[in-house]
């Protein structure tokens, strides 16, 4: 039997159409899945939670409704007790988005609400009812262990699963590393430098620290080792910058004027039309430092933009600062400017690669 290469262009163009086709029927029907099996879950959730209020039904609800769900639908899953748990949470916390159950949207073939129904946008979480039937329900069932019974911090995860389509191993390591915490925290002027809207997102694209338990270093490092290591781990590096980043060089040189200069890291940030110039020091932030940076960012400007960009960021990230003294001196200069600190917590013992086989040894081991 021929292979699908061997034979003319068109068949293979319409063999490539149908298995793209059939992928996308495959997501479609999962997405689908997902969002009955979360809408089902939810109006589940908001029974129990109204039974366990009446007194009538005693304090082993769950325990049987678990029991008599599977008495009833012995090929079902998800009605063990733990996951009956997880369903009562899961209405319990996010239940005032809802302003009344008119809010829970039914499922209809585009996953869209009723006309005339409304649904509760909250400015204060910025998602919706709906939005959280769209992540699957591992991923809800990783936020309620980890986010407890902040529905801010909550929500918070499932914008940001929604937003970058994480999976739940990379939710679970910003879990970890307390982004919401970190998140837009960096001392910077964007407020004054920049326009608000631009300002806000800019502002936002920050975090402080930056968590780079990613890299494996040993005491003391050098800055060129950091650096160095940053770069042997640009997947990661970017990920914990963000998804709107694009890696444009590192040591990128610049001529002004006479001289040759190197920034250590030049990125572009497709969501805010703009270059990102990113200065790494292993010590305590100082304010020469800044002087350095805005000549970067300036340069940048100057040299590398046109009238489509937007107004180059600059960012220090540093290993230590004092906050006061950051925000004093960012607020003295009129380019956008921001300060963060970064963490590195595996650090390994000055001696320990001395302790380690060389390959030379390992070679002769194998041999």
């Amino acid at each position: 039997m021929s292979s699908i290469m061997n034979i003319d262009d068109e068949y293979r163009q319409w063999i490539e159409k149908i298995t793209l086709e059939y992928r996308n029927s495959q997501i479609k029907a999962a997405i689908k899945v997902n969002v009955e099996l979360l809408a089902f879950y939810w109006n589940l959730g908001r029974d129990i939670v109204s039974m366990q209020s009446q007194s009538k039904w005693g304090s082993k609800l769950l325990e049987n409704v678990s029991k008599d769900l599977k008495k009833q639908l012995p090929d079902a899953k998800g009605f063990s007790k733990t996951n009956l748990f997880y369903i009562t949470s899961f209405f319990s916390l996010y239940s005032p988005l809802a302003n009344d159950e008119k809010t829970i949207p039914q499922i209809e073939d585009q996953f869209t609400p009723q006309v005339g129904e409304q649904i509760a946008v909250s400015p204060k979480y910025g998602i919706t009812v709906q939005d959280l039937f769209s992540i699957p329900w591992g991923h809800h069932k990783l936020i309620i262990d980890k986010c407890g019974k902040s529905l801010e911090k909550a929500c918070f995860y499932v914008r940001e699963t929604l937003s970058n389509n994480w999976s739940r191993a990379i939710l679970l390591n910003f879990i970890d590393s307390d982004l919401f915490s970190r998140q837009g925290a960096a001392v910077t002027n964007f407020s004054k430098t920049l326009p608000i809207a631009t300002g806000e997102l800019a502002q936002e694209m920050t975090k402080d620290p930056y968590c780079f338990d990613f890299l494996t270093l040993s005491t003391p490092y050098l800055e060129k080792e950091l650096k160095d290591a940053l770069m042997d781990n640009i997947t990661k590096f970017m990920l914990e910058l963000g998804k709107s980043f694009a890696f444009v060089g590192r040591e990128y040189r610049l001529v002004v004027g006479q001289t040759e200069q190197f920034i250590d890291m030049l990125f572009y940030n497709i969501k805010l039309h703009c270059y990102v110039v990113i200065e790494v020091k292993v010590r305590e932030f100082q304010p020469g430092d800044i002087g350095q940076l805005s000549t970067y960012v300036s340069a940048v400007d100057g040299l590398l933009c046109d009238e489509h960009d937007n107004r180059t960021v600059g960012l220090l990230i540093c290993k230590t600062k004092d906050n006061v003294l950051a925000k004093y001196a960012v607020n003295g200069i009129d380019l956008p400017l921001g300060i963060s600190e970064y963490e590195l917590s595996k650090l390994l013992p000055d001696d320990f690669k001395g302790s380690l086989p060389s390959i030379e040894e390992i070679e002769n081991g194998l041999r």
